[in-house]
């Protein structure tokens, strides 16, 4: 097996990490492929399309770096404060979430941002992409929960929570969504946008994601990662991961098993084989690299890791219209000539207002 695929990390110390992996039965070898030192502050966030790897930064900086010509490829500017969250649709759109509250929509063929969402008062702390591309998820500082319609452009839902959530991430079939509020998880179902469990973990919660539909996997403030059964609300598994606290997540499936990659303050990145049947078992290490830095995030690039997208809801307008028509089975039309709009829908609209653009730009 020859799987190709890249480890790409942020740090504290400002510096973008790139380790290509040498993949064998059951060692795993990362490599030192680049270090890059393209932004001023320490490192916040990191995505990986097909093509491209972002990187965010509290210098209000997105970098972008072309996977396939090793090159750069520019920086988007555009947020004003630290960029909390990047995520990809498909390979067409990048989604990016910023302190100032913003969620802009980026087209990765021109990289103009294509509309700015005024999404949350105060920082957005998390968005997630849909399995199907037309869907986002965002929390943010003012205690919503927000549903995007990103075909039609309308807030699709929002939801008044007790807190301010710092993640939320969807199930890979997209029936449902985790949302984390320091060291507590509410499982939501997409149908009812009711919390159908809740988890706590021991230590506030750094990162998580869905290894599949039922496995949820867990880093927090300590060296501990564990495993949670979402269905039935419970923990399933744990294992010491780390020497120091746990800082970012990722997983990918290689023929018929799970690899986990966790990166940790301690300056490791770690690859862990794991088989996801019935009764989970604490996984084996495949292989790990000491960066020597404090990494701050983490995500694999795969040039075929990034599904395609799948045809698209109606004008539904609540969670239940959503959830029915994502169900069902529709034609398919031409992905070219599909285009995202998005508009500022944080509140109810008195007026228009025309858009005067702000700062965006792409600086190369």
């Amino acid at each position: 097996m020859a799987a190709q695929l890249e480890l790409v990390a942020g740090s504290y110390e400002q510096i973008t990490f790139g380790y290509r992996v040498k993949t064998c039965e059951n060692e795993w070898t990362a490599i030192a492929d680049f270090t890059h030192h393209a932004h001023t502050a320490s490192i916040t966030a990191v995505a990986a399309s097909e093509r491209f790897v972002v990187t965010g930064s509290k210098d209000e900086t997105i970098q972008l770096y072309d996977m396939k010509k090793r090159t750069e490829h520019g920086a988007l500017l555009h947020h004003e404060g630290t960029i909390t969250c990047l995520e990809f649709s498909g390979t067409s759109h990048l989604l990016s979430g910023g302190e100032d509250g913003l969620l802009c929509v980026w087209s990765t063929k021109t990289w103009e941002c294509m509309k700015t969402i005024r999404a949350h008062k105060g920082h957005v702390t998390s968005l997630s992409v849909h399995p199907s591309g037309k869907l986002a998820l965002s929390v943010g500082a003012d205690k919503t929960l927000r549903t995007w319609n990103l075909i039609n452009g309308r807030s699709a839902f929002i939801k008044n929570i007790k807190h301010n959530a710092h993640i939320v991430r969807w199930s890979p079939d997209g029936d449902r969504f985790a949302v984390v509020v320091n060291d507590k998880i509410d499982i939501y179902k997409l149908e009812t946008a009711s919390v159908t469990g809740t988890i706590t973990n021991p230590k506030r919660i750094s990162s998580v994601k869905f290894l599949n539909n039922s496995i949820l996997v867990v880093a927090g403030d300590d060296e501990t990662v564990r495993f949670c059964d979402v269905g039935k609300a419970k923990w399933v598994c744990e294992f010491k991961a780390h020497e120091t606290r746990v800082k970012a997540l990722d997983s990918l499936i290689v023929d018929d098993f799970c690899v986990l990659l966790t990166a940790s303050n301690d300056g490791f990145i770690k690859m862990w084989k794991m088989h996801l049947k019935e009764e989970l078992e604490s996984p084996t290490l495949l292989g790990e690299v000491n960066t020597t830095a404090r990494l701050t995030c983490l995500a694999v690039w795969r040039p075929s890791s990034v599904q395609p997208i799948t045809d698209a809801p109606s004008e539904a307008t609540t969670s239940e219209e959503l959830a029915r028509e994502l169900a069902k089975k529709k034609r398919r039309i031409q992905e070219t000539t599909e285009e995202v709009i998005v508009e500022d829908e944080s509140k109810p609209k008195k007026k228009k207002k025309k858009n005067h653009g702000g700062k965006n730009s792409v600086k190369q």
